[in-house]
Order: structure tokens, then sequence, then C-alpha cells
């Protein structure tokens, strides 16, 4: 719902799937996959023909689909519906999915975790939270489509919800990962007193705004000849190396940098980014008149669990689509417009899934719930234990931004890795996180939680799998002692052919893939 560019797909007369492959091969820094490309590029036209046919209404040059360029892009092949191309996917297809009478909504809830079977280690469906009770929901197919995990960082464009869930679901599961250190930092987020990390589009920058210092001067190009079209990794890091420079120089803390639409005519920002226009006016920022504040923020996880081109991960059973999974496609550094193209295409091959049988899901709900006695429930000094939970909530985005921002090296990862796994131990003994951790279904199909509301029990979940994937990423960074796409070690500045390969991790195994060779 927040993506606010578009959808990149090879439909014009002077563009190609091979050219659409040759740009996502390049920009990804050597990681792709390139049978992965393939596939997405390849059924990006009849994915994008299929969202027109149910009804969402992208933007139209007179009687065609109006296509915009983005940085990275050899052409112009970016669809888009306005500055809120996600919200109009999601809208359209949340109409349909409401229309199907098969379909069985559960809101609000909280996947717990994979619910797998002890003899084949298939996973046989999830445990949740729903209101204050825990359910135990039998399925022949789990599909993981939890969004990324920026919220891991202090600075992020994403959306509250993104706390890596189900990345962190399938690590406690036994599902095999794959290159969690990359993360992407979007360079232009909206930054000002108050206001939340507002992403400004990769969009306006191809629609030719320019990033100027307090000088008013277009740095970008000291850093690289494409400018403020470089990919995003190339232009986050210019942007943080210039704010270094400018405060060694005069020794101030307060510069910025700010994005400056004022080289695109007024009627264009009108109509293409309405909302920009919207969301600034909110914060005192007149785009039409005045440059945007902007600074990097964490935007997109490249790695995740590793998944082939029909979303089936290691596991039996279990599927991921979207950015919780790896299909390979992004490799170190994913193409503008590329993520909404991998959900529209990874996730319409789940239609024909081969390994599942599917009979009726099982909706395990009682109409007596076993409730648990009040006497065990580890509630009874839950403000602490609520206490404790907020505080590393709190404290941990920023240690994460700090030491595996933009710009990382070995001391500051080794010394975040220890302060992690500390929380993670005081956060494991709370008498709530044994209680919860250890929960078995048996012969229970559901157990009722007096005394906490469901949204402190979110709170537990969310902060468990944010520790989680806070000691994953680390431990990634800290094994890749090279730089390459959005990972970049300053100790270790160049990239390194020999580590051309994927960074695996399985439990508590990380270990390099097989080179990688085009």
């Amino acid at each position: 719902d927040w993506a606010q560019g578009g959808i990149a797909a090879a439909i014009s007369s002077d563009d190609s799937p091979q050219l659409h492959l040759e740009d996502t091969l390049k920009a990804g820094a050597g990681l792709c996959e390139r049978s992965a490309v393939e596939f997405l590029v390849n059924h990006a036209p009849e994915c994008i023909h299929r969202l027109v046919e149910l009804g969402v209404a992208f933007d139209r040059h007179q009687h065609q689909l109006a296509l915009t360029l983005e940085a990275a892009h050899s052409r112009h092949r970016v669809l888009h519906a306005a500055d809120t191309t996600g919200r109009a996917v999601v809208t359209t297809l949340t109409e349909r999915v409401l229309e199907q009478p098969n379909i069985k909504i559960i809101s609000p809830a909280f996947a717990l975790d994979l619910w797998m079977d002890a003899d084949t280690q298939r996973c046989q469906g999830i445990s949740l939270i729903h209101h204050q009770n825990i359910y135990w929901v039998k399925a022949h197919a789990v599909v993981l489509a939890t969004g990324g995990g920026g919220q891991v960082f202090a600075h992020t464009t994403n959306p509250a919800v993104s706390t890596g869930d189900g990345v962190a679901i399938a690590w406690r599961a036994g599902a095999l990962l794959r290159d969690l250190e990359f993360f992407q930092f979007h360079p232009t987020a909206l930054t000002q007193p108050g206001a939340p990390r507002f992403l400004i589009s990769e969009a306006v920058r191809g629609e030719g705004a320019h990033l100027i210092d307090s000088d008013g001067r277009r740095f970008v190009f000291d850093y690289d000849e494409r400018g403020e079209l470089a990919p995003r990794d190339v232009v986050s890091r210019a942007i943080f190396n210039h704010l270094q420079q400018l405060r060694q120089q005069r020794g101030s803390d307060g510069e910025k940098v700010w994005l400056d639409l004022r080289s695109i005519p007024p009627e264009k920002v009108r109509y293409r980014f309405p909302n920009i226009i919207q969301v600034c006016q909110q914060w005192g920022i007149d785009i039409l008149n005045e440059p945007i504040p902007v600074t990097p923020a964490a935007h997109y996880w490249m790695g995740g669990i590793v998944t082939n081109t029909q979303g089936l991960t290691s596991i039996p059973g279990l599927y991921a689509v979207g950015e919780t999974a790896s299909t390979g496609v992004h490799g170190a550094n994913r193409l503008a417009s590329n993520s909404l193209l991998e959900c529209i295409v990874f996730g319409s091959q789940l239609a024909s899934m081969e390994d599942v049988n599917i009979p009726q899901t099982e909706w395990h709900r009682v109409s007596s719930p076993q409730e648990i006695q009040p006497e065990i429930v580890p509630g009874f000094n839950w403000e602490e234990q609520y206490a404790t939970i907020e505080t590393i909530r709190t404290h941990l985005p920023q240690i994460l931004w700090q030491s595996a921002g933009i710009c990382r090296q070995s001391d500051h990862l080794a010394e975040a890795l220890t302060q992690v796994k500390a929380w993670s131990g005081e956060f494991s003994a709370l008498p709530i996180s044994q209680f919860l951790s250890n929960l078995k279904s048996g012969n229970l199909t559901h157990l009722k939680m007096p005394g906490i509301d469901h949204n402190h029990l979110k709170l537990w979940g969310e902060t468990r799998n944010l520790l989680t994937i806070g000691e994953l990423i680390l431990k990634s960074a800290g094994f890749r002692l090279e730089s390459r796409g959005s990972h970049y070690r300053q100790d270790y500045p160049q990239s390194d052919p020999s580590w051309q390969v994927h960074t695996l991790i399985q439990n508590n195994q990380i270990w390099k893939s097989p080179p990688i060779r085009y």
C-alpha cells in the first residue's frame, strides 16, 4: 500500500524483457539469480495486463499506458497511478478478495509461529494471536507475505507493521535464509521535526528533481557521473559522505540536503505527485516553491527466505512471496519498481501449487475454549515485563542504525551484536516469553489469555521478531568482508570477486553459496 513510484515492465515498442533483464542484473551487483530475473521480466507484461483487467487504474497518456523513467533503468518502463501506485493495486485486489466467498479474513491477528509436524518436519499450519486468544490454524499450505523489516532501523520509510515477522518465523522453524545483510537505504525520505520518514519517490528524480546541499549545489555528481539518477545505494552513500564532509569543514551537525522539484513544471508535479504535495503541506513544506529536506532511510530488504520461482521454501508446505522472500531477482541492490512486480509475478504462481493436495483448511475454533487458569498466566508482574519489552523495542532500532546502517565496519557490528544478544537473553528470560515461546498445541486448539490485551501481545511478538532479525542482519553484515550493492563496509570498501556469492543462514550456521556465474 505504501509503494509510490510504480511497477516496471517492458511493454513499450522500444523496450524488451532482455533490456529489463540487463538493467536488473546490473543493479544487482553480481548477486542476481539470472533464471529468476528471466522469469520475472518475461512474465511482467502478462501480469500488468491482468492487473488492468482486474481494474487497476494506471495513468495513461492519451490511450496508452503512461510510462516513466526511474534510476538505473535504460528505458521508460515504469507504470504508475499518480504517486500512490501500491495503493491502487492493493485497493483493487482487496476488493476482488472480499468478493470471494471461499476466503476467510481473520483480523486483527498476529502470527506467532509455524506449526510444524514433528515427524515429517512439514509445515502444517500456524499459531496466532486473535484478540486475547491464541489459536492453532491447521493448513496444508502456509504462505508468508509479511513484507520487510525496516522497523529494525531508527530511520525507515516502512510502515509500523514491517517488523520482519515472516523471516523471523521461518528462521525459528529452520528455513534457509539468504543475503540478509543487503538492506536498501532509500536516499530521499522526508526529514522534518515530528514527521515520519515519509518516502519521496524515486520517480521525482526520474522526472527531473535535483539533490542540492545548503549552497544550492548538485553535489551527487561529485560521487557519480549519473548524478541523481545513479542507483539508490550510490545516492544514499553520496548524501552520507557529503554530510560528513560538510560537518568536518563547518563543525556543524545541522547540515542538511534537499530535494528540489522547482525544475519540473508545476502542472506536472501536481499531476504526478499529488500525495507527496499533500503530505509535505501537512508538515509546512510547499514543494512547488521550496525544496524538501531529505535523509536516507531503510527502505527495502533484498534478503529473505529462499524460494524457487513457485514460491516454495526449504520447508515442505511453506511458501513465501514479496519482500519477505528471497527469489534471487534483486541481488545486492534492487532495481527501482521491481518490487511490486516481484509481488505480482511470483504471487500469481501460487495459484498452481504443485506439492499440495489441499482439502478444506481447518480453522480451529471451539465453542467453549479451554481457558488457561489465571494463576499460571505470567501476567502477575506484567507492567514490569512490559516496561522491559518497551525499552528494548525503543533502543534496538537506534543501535542497528548506528552499526548496520548505510556505512558499516567490523568493530561497530561486533559491539552491536553483543548488545543485541544481551537484550535477547533478557527478553527470553521474561515469564511471558518463557510461556509463549514454549506453547505447544498438543490437543489444544485455543487458549484464552486473560489480563493481557491484543496490542500488548503483539508488541511482545514484534519485539521478539525484531531481536531475531537484528541479530541475523548483524551476523550477515559482519560475515561479508567486502562492499557490494547496498552493503558498504568502510573497512572493506571494494568489491571482492571471491565474494560474488550469497550469504546463507540456517539455524545458527552461516556460510557462502557456490560462486554466481552469468
